[in-house]
């Protein structure tokens, strides 16, 4: 399409073509309404399709347990980070394996309510590795163990989920559905939907019913996942059009062939730029090779003049958003999955030619 560019950003990040294509023709009259879905009442029969088919796409790309919620709520991945603890923290003790900026966000937010034990931490080497699991000291009795299971900033993720006693709760926010996972194994899972999956406004929390009966006595009714279990993620006005794009996403994946079709994608898509990047003469990746994330790539020049010059460059050849994470500095290219094997190319072009006239 004529002046689109390659977004790179970390999030609100890029959507499938299709997708903005689809919202573009039915913005003024969605399903025959003849109102936008910006409009319409989140409890016409029309919008509550939207919500309900969500779900239900959420549950079968992710084969979700019928005893698991799937709930659409707000306030970003970031007010979860309270709601964990107001939600799970029973024995008001929990276990967090800090992994970069918004996994110390949530161990810090999680000592609020409760003692919050810091059982891993990669800052000693900023954030470029994940802790052994297997060598944790995991917490008898913890309510339940959080990570983070891909780090945006800093471009590392989990290789293998950790296997302990407390339910593992997941901030998958920009992972999600970018490769296939056993919800079973989780106690939680949420993610805010700006990365891969929607425009800003709405978070997924998949939660086993099990475990969030008794939420904490001063949790806020909006926090409590058995309320919004109960009215279907309609409790209140939801961010009804970050939930319609959701769904229109969600159905592109699933014609797409799914996760684990997607994951192949994106495999090899991480693949292509890991390669350019560990045989160059000028860029440079830092994260331990076992742990690199295959969503957001970090790289760097070793000079802060030539990376600003990079990203200048880039932006004007058509590739945005390059400029990494303040805490990083350098690049980072975050390729997800509406990331085209195409954009992913045409960075490495860029970089083989910028690496000739600058090396």
């Amino acid at each position: 399409m004529e002046n689109r560019v390659y977004n790179f950003a970390a999030g609100p990040s890029t959507l499938p073509l299709a997708v903005l294509e689809k919202a573009q023709s039915e913005f003024l009259n969605f399903n025959g309404t003849g109102m936008s879905v910006t409009e319409i009442s989140h409890r016409d029969k029309a919008y509550e399709a939207v919500v309900r088919e969500a779900e239900s796409l959420v549950r079968e790309l992710l084969k979700v347990p019928d005893d698991y919620c799937v709930l659409f709520v707000q306030g970003g991945a970031s007010t979860q980070f309270a709601a964990v603890p107001l939600n799970l923290m029973h024995n008001k003790v929990a276990d967090y394996i800090v992994t970069g900026n918004f996994a110390k966000k949530a161990w810090e937010e999680g000592t609020i309510y409760g003692t919050a034990n810091k059982i891993g931490d990669s800052s000693d080497k900023v954030y470029t590795y994940i802790p052994d699991i297997d060598k944790l000291k995991y917490t008898e009795g913890a309510d339940y163990v959080h990570i983070t299971s891909n780090n945006t900033i800093f471009g590392t993720r989990y290789p293998e989920f950790p296997k302990c006693k407390a339910p593992l709760v997941a901030d998958m926010s920009s992972e999600i559905f970018s490769r296939e996972i056993n919800v079973a194994d989780f106690g939680a899972i949420y993610a805010g939907a700006q990365k891969n999956l929607a425009p800003a406004g709405v978070t997924i929390v998949i939660a086993k019913r099990s475990l969030i009966q008794d939420p904490l006595p001063f949790c806020p009714t909006l926090l409590k996942w058995k309320v919004q279990d109960k009215d279907g993620s309609l409790y209140n006005t939801p961010p009804a059009f970050s939930i319609y794009m959701a769904w229109l996403v969600l159905k592109d994946l699933k014609a797409k062939g799914g996760v684990k079709a997607i994951n192949e994608i994106d495999v090899y898509k991480a693949g292509l730029l890991y390669d350019f990047i560990d045989n160059s003469k000028l860029f440079k990746n830092n994260v331990v090779k076992k742990y690199r994330s295959i969503m957001n790539v970090p790289f760097v020049t070793g000079s802060e003049e030539l990376d600003a010059k990079f990203v200048a460059e880039a932006k004007k050849a058509g590739l945005v958003s390059l400029k990494g994470h303040r805490l990083v500095g350098g690049m980072r290219a975050s390729i997800y999955n509406a990331m085209p094997v195409e954009g992913v190319k045409a960075l490495i072009d860029f970089m083989k030619k910028f690496e000739v006239e600058n090396a």
